[in-house]
């Protein structure tokens, strides 16, 4: 609690540039939503429109939890949301002095329910943390309300669907944390094309493959594992370089060439690309990879050697290259603290696979230009809309007949519109920062009375 008190003040204070509100946004809105009728409509006195707005939406989620067998929520009553068990409240940052929400946060209640369309009041709301609980259906549209929003962890629950394209509508939105639930479906491009810090998004059902764009991010931690992913490891990896901090890429269905644009990466601490199908060498820029802690690569079918520089790194502690088809490694990677090579076709060294597997597959060579993956470094650009051609210039008028004839109009013909490419049109940003959203209607949420989710255990995820 205090911890999430040091953060919200940290955040607001960040935030203290007065802002033009529009009072209808807290005022005209309280006891209606795109024309639904909430489900409490208090007639209580509430220190301002805001917390009233609070009471309402609370008050609402409230009633859509079927299980609280922790009593988290056991305080949730009456107009006092401040008071309220993990609802944390500070001064609005637009210089009205009103006291707001800014922060939810009940990780590990093991709380079973769904979200309802109300917690869209909570405009001012800048972290919302349920994770490890027991929310089912889908994160609601009406959160495209919450633009101050900066921390989104709705991990280790039982929420479906494609993934929440809502939270690319939220311009303060840099820590999003969606691992360990039921998502399902392929990544949108634009995801990468926002200022994301961390992304978590193991542990889902995603799949299809990576977008190319993903190297245009700026993010410090990217976390896709356990999910169905396929297809090539994006060499666009190779431009985050100067922000990427750790790469987790495990347990998914690439198969390709390990890209040797991720020797860029001179920031990385953390490479794991385990349990996938990642064939070919090990690029030898890995060995000038010297931020590298941990670099995990089992369970692939990569085959060559394991140069001497690579397991000089001066930071590497943590190397894991066991089932491969690695035929020589360099005696310094023996004197590493954690080192596991077992079941690769290395000489002279314990539980390897048989000369017959080695032989047969090694003597297939492997053609990475096979996979056909994109080698291409650039950040790629947001496509711009299609241009059209311009028109044509006129025709000339035809030659007089006759010499008496009069002689054609002397106006001077129309030039053509300037071509598109005269001026680089710029990448659009995104619409977030031009003008808010309206709010979007909601989908129906799921009836209160549906039989809770059995309960699950309320152990907070792992990293990875």
């Amino acid at each position: 609690m205090f911890l999430c008190t040091i953060f919200l003040f940290n955040l607001y204070t960040s935030h203290q540039t007065p802002t033009s509100f529009d009072d209808s946004h807290h005022h005209g809105r309280l006891l209606s939503y795109n024309g639904d009728s909430f489900a409490i409509e208090p007639w209580i006195k509430s220190e301002n429109p805001r917390l009233k707005n609070a009471y309402i939406a609370l008050q609402a989620w409230k009633a859509c939890m079927h299980s609280d067998p922790n009593n988290m929520t056991g305080n949730w009553i009456g107009p006092d949301v401040c008071n309220y068990s993990g609802v944390f409240c500070w001064e609005a940052p637009d210089g009205t002095g009103e006291t707001t929400v800014a922060g939810i946060d009940i990780n590990h209640g093991d709380i079973a329910g769904y979200l309802p369309h109300e917690l869209g009041l909570l405009y001012d709301l800048a972290l919302f943390h349920i994770n490890s609980n027991r929310f089912c259906g889908t994160i609601p549209q009406s959160f495209v309300n919450l633009k101050l929003l900066f921390e989104l962890d709705v991990s280790n629950n039982r929420f479906v669907g494609k993934f929440p394209d809502l939270v690319l509508h939220l311009p303060s939105l840099r820590y999003l944390d969606i691992r360990f639930n039921e998502f399902e479906g392929e990544l949108p491009s634009k995801l990468f094309d926002r200022d994301f810090d961390a992304i978590f998004i193991n542990n889902n059902r995603f799949s299809l493959n990576i977008p190319e764009n993903i190297g245009n991010s700026p993010i410090s931690v990217i976390v896709m594992a356990n999910n169905k992913f396929e297809g090539c490891v994006p060499a666009s990896l190779g431009n985050m370089g100067e922000t990427l901090n750790e790469l987790i890429l495990m347990n998914n269905g690439f198969m390709s060439c390990f890209p040797t644009e991720i020797a860029r990466l001179k920031n990385l601490t953390v490479l794991d690309m385990s349990h996938n199908q990642i064939r070919g060498p090990l690029p030898d820029g890995i060995g000038d990879m010297h931020s590298l802690e941990l670099l995990n690569l089992a369970h692939n079918k990569m085959s060559g050697e394991i140069a001497t520089k690579t397991c000089e790194l001066p930071n590497l502690v943590n190397f894991e290259y066991h089932h491969n088809f690695f035929s020589e490694e360099a005696t310094t990677c023996l004197a590493l603290s954690k080192i596991d090579d077992e079941k690769n076709c290395l000489k002279d060294r314990p539980n390897q696979r048989s000369a017959v597997e080695c032989q047969r597959f090694l003597s297939r060579k492997v053609d990475c230009s096979s996979f056909n993956c994109s080698t291409s470094t650039k950040p790629v650009p947001i496509p711009p809309p299609p241009a059209k051609k311009p028109p044509p210039p006129p025709s000339p008028p035809p030659p007089p007949p006759q010499r008496h004839s009069p002689p054609p109009p002397t106006a001077p013909l129309a030039s053509p519109p300037p071509p598109i490419h005269r001026q680089p049109l710029p990448s659009p940003p995104p619409p977030i920062h031009r003008q808010p959203l309206p709010p979007i209607p909601p989908s129906p949420p799921p009836p209160c009375q549906c039989q809770p989710p059995p309960q699950a255990s309320s152990n907070p995820p792992p990293i990875f």
